[in-house]
Parts: C-alpha cells; sequence; structure tokens
C-alpha cells in the first residue's frame, strides 16, 4: 500500500490480475449508472457558492474532460500526480458520486458473460460541459459521445493506464498527449494514435513514443490492418515537424496479453502492413503494472527463419 500522507491505494506491482481488465470480454454491453431526473444550474452555482463543489471537485472534472473516459483509480493516480491532496480512493469515490448526483459526470460500468465489471468509468454529462466552458475551459464533449461503444472505450482505458504509468515510473517523462492528430499524407486522412503519446527527455535528447491499442473486438484484424495502412503512410511521407512530431516516433502497439502480441503481429506481417522505418515494439495492458517500464517493451526478431518474441530492455524508462 502506498500511504504517503494517508494515501490509501494499492500499488500497480501488488495487483494480481490474470486477465486485463480493459481486455474484450464475450457479449459485452455498457450499462448506465448515472443519475435520471432534472438538476438546474441554480442548484449547482449554490453547491459551488456554499462549497459542496470545489477546487478538488474541478481538477476531477479537468481530468475527465481530458481523457474522456476514465476509471477511479485511474482519477486518483492522476490527482496524486498534480500534488492535488485527496485522502483515499473512498474520498474520491464521494467525490465522484456528488459529481454524478449533480449531473456534472455520468458512469456505466460493463456487463458480460463473466458478470458484472469491478470498475466504474466516468465521463462528462451536461452540466460538467457547462461549468468547464464558463471558466474558459476547452471542451469538445457532445451528449453523443457518451454513447461510443465498449471497444472504443475500453481503447481509452488502456490507454490511459499506458500513460499513467510512463507519468509514475519514468524519470524521463517530459509530457504527453491523450489524443494526437496523426495524418496521413497520401490519403489526406486524419487518425488519432487510440492510445495517446509521450514525450521523453534525457540529456537535452528528446524521443516521442506513440501507442496504438488493439483489442479482439468484431471485426478486430480488419481494423488493425486499416489502422497500419495509415500508420504505413505516416512513417514512410514523414518529415520533421509532421503532426508535431520533432522526429521519427516510436510507434508501440498495445495488446491484451502475451498471445494477443503474437496474433496482432502475425496479422501485420500477413498482410504485409509493417513498417521499414522503425522497430516495431508491443506491450501488452498488465505489462504497465510492472515496478518499472524498463523490460515492459517486446520485439520480434526473425531467428533461424522463425519470428521469436523478445523483451526489449530499454534504460530510458527507468525511475
Amino acid at each position: 500500500m502506498n500511504e504517503k500522507g494517508g494515501i490509501k491505494l494499492v500499488e500497480d506491482n501488488q495487483i494480481k490480475a490474470q486477465i486485463s481488465p480493459f481486455a474484450i470480454r464475450e457479449g459485452e454491453i455498457k450499462v448506465f449508472d448515472g443519475k435520471d431526473g432534472y438538476v438546474s444550474m441554480n442548484q449547482i452555482v449554490h453547491k459551488i457558492n456554499i462549497g459542496q463543489i470545489n477546487e478538488i471537485h474541478f481538477a476531477i472534472m479537468e481530468l475527465v474532460n481530458q481523457f474522456e473516459f476514465i476509471t477511479s483509480r485511474q482519477i486518483f493516480q492522476m490527482l496524486q500526480i498534480k500534488e492535488i491532496e485527496i485522502k483515499s480512493q473512498d474520498k474520491l469515490n464521494n467525490k465522484l458520486e456528488q459529481l454524478v448526483k449533480s449531473k456534472i459526470l455520468t458512469r456505466y460500468y460493463f456487463n458480460s458473460d463473466d458478470g458484472k465489471g469491478v470498475y466504474r468509468i466516468y465521463c462528462l454529462d451536461k452540466m460538467g460541459k457547462y461549468l468547464l466552458t464558463s471558466k474558459e475551459i476547452e471542451c469538445k464533449w457532445q451528449p453523443s459521445d457518451n454513447i461510443k461503444p465498449v471497444a472504443m472505450i475500453k481503447k481509452r482505458l488502456a490507454g490511459n493506464q499506458v500513460l499513467i504509468a510512463y507519468l509514475r515510473k519514468v524519470k524521463a517523462f517530459d509530457s504527453y498527449v491523450v489524443k494526437p492528430a496523426i495524418t496521413a499524407k497520401m490519403t489526406g486522412k486524419i487518425f488519432k494514435a487510440t492510445g495517446g503519446s509521450v514525450k521523453l527527455t534525457k540529456n537535452n535528447k528528446s524521443i516521442q513514443f506513440v501507442f496504438e491499442v488493439f483489442r479482439r473486438e468484431e471485426d478486430w484484424k480488419k481494423k488493425l490492418v486499416d489502422k497500419m495502412k495509415l500508420y504505413q503512410d505516416f512513417y514512410e511521407n514523414f518529415v520533421i515537424g509532421d503532426s508535431g512530431f520533432s522526429g521519427l516516433p516510436q510507434l508501440i502497439i498495445v495488446c491484451e496479453d502475451e498471445k494477443h502480441m503474437a496474433e496482432v503481429f502475425k496479422e501485420i506481417i500477413t498482410n504485409q502492413v509493417e513498417i521499414p522505418k522503425i522497430k516495431l515494439y508491443f506491450t501488452t495492458d498488465l505489462r504497465q503494472n510492472e515496478e518499472t517500464l524498463e523490460n515492459t517493451l517486446v520485439e520480434f526478431k526473425l531467428v533461424d527463419g522463425k519470428y521469436r518474441m523478445e523483451n526489449v530492455e530499454l534504460k530510458l524508462l527507468g525511475m
């Protein structure tokens, strides 16, 4: 347990999960767990005036706005990183409950043949957008955003987990972008890296990592090939400054589990969507829970006519 300043949270490396909570499950649906009914802006303003909604609530709103979909654990970790004191996960859950009751945030969980999901997913609601806009904070949220399918939300949550792991555990961490927009020049198509991007800086030298999250969703192999073709276009025609990158970024593919990495690699090779300009690295959701990220990346090497999965040691990702 991390008990710094009364904060209690199970450490990543103590999580004993065998299957990622962000993996796709059979027959999974998203279930509304927010509040129905009407809340007026006057009621919200009153709560702000009497201090029931305060700066910590606004910090939570900003995080939800930035990440779009996020779990309470991820919010807690981000508040820790930003040094916003909140005593425990329970205290945070109370504040989240207040925000949901006020229709500032809303909440969902996943239900599948395996039963009810163990975590809740938070996203903005109408009042949240009004409040953020009143503070001149850019908010692109639309009510239709909350009807996104399970796979799309799980990609975001897996991407959040990666970004937060790099923020917390990589000394060279510099900055992050949740949804970087990348342009495929030949097709003219702008696409988003589903897992976000990070900039790492050491000894005045910087490198950017782009994370693409794949899930075993319906038609996932076709979706993977289509996305990799966009990356091929981007990398093959890359010049410095493209899509805001100061150098050729490193692409890292985030998979559900170890077996999935091999499945994804096989699809890339079979469909000839490799990217010759860079080494292609892979990782999994659960590898982000390691104490250090130095050994969390994998590459596939051709040895005696067969591809072998090998761990890559990268000192740059150390504490």
